[in-house]
């Protein structure tokens, strides 16, 4: 059943099972057999998950694989796991994210193209922003910046700092480029922008940046962690201000297409993104079409 999704017990179960299992053992057996045919996923509604379960999935043919449903943590957390002990084990994955600097990987080659190409990451605001808050507006429609900038914050969050701390420090060490992003912006006093994203690192990273830049020229800002759809949601009904992590023409088509009209899109913050399914690099398969039985 290609479209079937399994749940967070699912989830924990594999990690464990992967942490019981030795490298040895598991190199017995072709991939599918050696994982159960399943592919650790992240939260439901993600568009790599829904790229992966309606389009990947079929277009291969791999009518027996399942994608396992949790969060960017549990993904992380398996991963981990397994890569301690050279176990298999698949994942569907993005970057820019810490996970390539903490790990040997690499992605399955997608020779149908079905992830589609390199996306940006958007920076999406409210419709009425820029009248209401038109020095916020400023610093959001010029925020800009490189894939090894969010991963430096996202090292130092992994490496245990805390998202805000991370990305103060970032800000603070990163005044030539921030900058750039306050050049014209006049000081606030102390009006409240309220910024909307979901738990996946890059967007926790970026979010609690921008939050930092805005609060340096004077903004309060509330940050409010909610799945993708509300996150969309909030923009286009006016409950938040603004995103910095729409990820764009493919992860959050859905959403752009279901909203359109009712925000502005102020174009692209960080170009250089991939998305498709990660193994580590001491897996003997290269491509998604190794995943198929013979």
């Amino acid at each position: 059943m290609i479209k079937k999704v399994l749940g967070m017990a699912s989830a924990v179960t594999l990690t464990l099972g992967l942490a019981a299992c030795g490298g040895e053992e598991a190199s017995s057996g072709s991939v599918g057999e050696q994982l159960d045919y399943e592919i650790i996923g992240i939260d439901p509604g993600a568009g790599i998950m829904n790229l992966t379960i309606n389009n990947v999935l079929p277009g291969y043919g791999l009518d027996d694989w399942e994608v396992v449903e949790g969060s960017g943590a549990a993904m992380t957390a398996a991963l981990k796991k397994a890569y301690d002990r050279e176990d298999p084990i698949i994942i569907t994955g993005w970057s820019p994210h810490w996970k390539f600097n903490s790990f040997d990987l690499k992605y399955l080659e997608d020779p149908e193209g079905l992830y589609g190409e390199a996306e940006d990451v958007h920076t999406i605001a409210r419709l009425g922003l820029k009248e209401d808050h038109p020095d916020a507006h400023l610093l959001l429609d010029q925020f800009n910046w490189e894939p090894e900038h969010i991963e430096n914050v996202m090292n130092l969050i992994q490496e245990g700092a805390a998202p805000d701390e991370a990305a103060s420090q970032w800000v603070s060490e990163n005044e030539d480029i921030v900058s750039e992003w306050t050049e014209g912006v006049n000081e606030a006093s102390g009006e409240e922008i309220t910024l909307l994203y979901v738990a996946w690192d890059d967007v926790i990273a970026s979010t609690n940046v921008v939050a930092s830049a805005l609060e340096s020229v004077g903004y309060e800002v509330d940050l409010v962690q909610v799945d993708a759809g509300p996150m969309w949601a909030g923009v286009a009904d006016g409950s938040g201000d603004a995103i910095v992590g729409a990820w764009l023409p493919t992860t959050h088509a859905d959403y752009f297409a279901e909203y359109e009209g009712n925000f502005e899109d102020l174009g692209s913050n960080l170009h250089g993104t991939k998305l498709g399914l990660v193994v580590p690099e001491y897996m003997d398969i290269d491509s998604i079409e190794d995943l198929k039985e013979e």
